[in-house]
């Protein structure tokens, strides 16, 4: 997010490192672990107070569905423990955020993985299905898939539906218009939990500290990683709203759960030093006063006869690549290698320009430059 070689940072982890090296968040808390927690509960929208630490991303989806799952049994619903998340969508490597992902050719080989997972369609206009002239009405549909799943595996068996703001796998999909309000309506009506995963797209990423606030919808769980340090030190977080603390504030319950290396001090305290010049140096005002001109240069390609798409959000875009503009017809596995990992990648590269070649979807290249 800062970009690299950041001595500032270095020297906070240096001065961390010398101070207090390790310390674990099991009975006791360190100073910064403490004012970090204050400061992100801060940012997060609504009542999402509750900051729970871990070592990156995968770590906090897999906390955040132990939690959805913990937290319906202690309030009387049991059987709440499914999750729904969409097609294509990249969550984590751990078994339980393996399972949430909706890419199959990640999962296979490591199967059975955690039961109850399903997957609904995501928000690629590109490729609609169906509405592909009408953004309103394609998010509408989209949206309603997921209490279609709701109601398919009954609403007293689902505890959450995991949702990127701007989903990355596949290229970039923002929501539609309207698109995260009726998924809200959705998870409100039947008891169910909305997790917005923002290990990429919180932190300046889409211009605000959290993609929920640039799309106006309130989660109950924020899931979030990398740019909390701007890669620095690896730290992830779960920030959970405090009705989902409810349970565990008074008599002898327990969320059994937490990594070792969860809110390290040094990782902490590059993560307070990484706000804070976010703050000093105006980084989100600088991503959403140059966006619109960081879109419109990429647009231009959109002259080009390979590239089908541009799209994306904040200094976060995907530049879709096609055979056959008109048709929208796609590369083969056997000509996406070759185009991405047999040229562009390394022409990319060697022009200075680092950025990801990836075709877990449909080919693109991705773009999420320092902010």
């Amino acid at each position: 997010q800062l970009g690299h070689g950041r001595t500032d940072l270095a020297e906070v982890a240096a001065q961390q490192a010398s101070e207090l090296a390790y310390f674990p968040l099991w009975s006791y808390a360190h100073p910064t672990a403490i004012k970090l927690a204050a400061k992100v509960a801060s940012y997060a929208p609504g009542d999402l107070n509750k900051v729970f630490f871990t070592t990156g991303g995968g770590e906090a989806v897999e906390s955040a569905w132990k939690l959805a799952k913990n937290y319906f049994k202690l309030v009387g619903k049991p059987m709440k423990h499914k999750v729904i998340s969409r097609a294509i969508a990249y969550h984590g490597t751990t078994q339980g955020a393996l399972s949430i992902t909706g890419l199959p050719g990640l999962k296979q080989q490591f199967e059975p993985l955690v039961p109850s997972t399903f997957r609904v369609p995501n928000t690629n206009i590109y490729r609609a299905p169906i509405h592909a002239d009408d953004p309103e009405a394609f998010g509408r549909w989209a949206a309603d898939q997921i209490e279609v799943a709701i109601l398919n595996e009954g609403p007293d068996t689902v505890a959450a539906v995991f949702l990127e703001p701007v989903q990355n796998a596949g290229g970039c999909f923002p929501p539609p218009p309207g698109y995260f309000e009726r998924v809200r309506e959705i998870c409100d009506e039947y008891d169910v939990l909305l997790v917005s995963d923002e290990v990429i797209c919180a932190f300046g990423r889409l211009g605000y500290m959290f993609g929920a606030e640039r799309f106006g919808y309130q989660p109950d769980i924020i899931t979030c990683a990398k740019g909390l340090t701007s890669g620095y030190a690896p730290l992830g977080a779960m920030i959970a709203s405090d009705k989902l603390f409810a349970p565990f504030a008074e008599g002898e319950e327990t969320f059994l759960h937490g990594y070792t290396f969860g809110g390290h001090p040094v990782a902490t305290a590059v993560a307070l030093r990484n706000l804070e010049i976010f703050e000093e140096e105006k980084v989100l005002e600088n991503v959403r006063e140059n966006e619109d001109v960081f879109r419109s240069t990429l647009e231009k390609l959109l002259d080009l006869p390979i590239v089908g798409d541009v799209r994306g959000a904040g200094y976060f875009y995907g530049i879709e690549l096609v055979k056959n503009k008109e048709t929208k017809e796609t590369f083969n596995e056997e000509e996406s290698e070759r185009l991405l990992r047999g040229f562009l990648s390394k022409a990319l590269y060697d022009a200075g320009l680092y950025c990801r070649a990836d075709d877990r979807g449909d080919p693109v290249i991705q773009l999420s430059p320092p902010l």
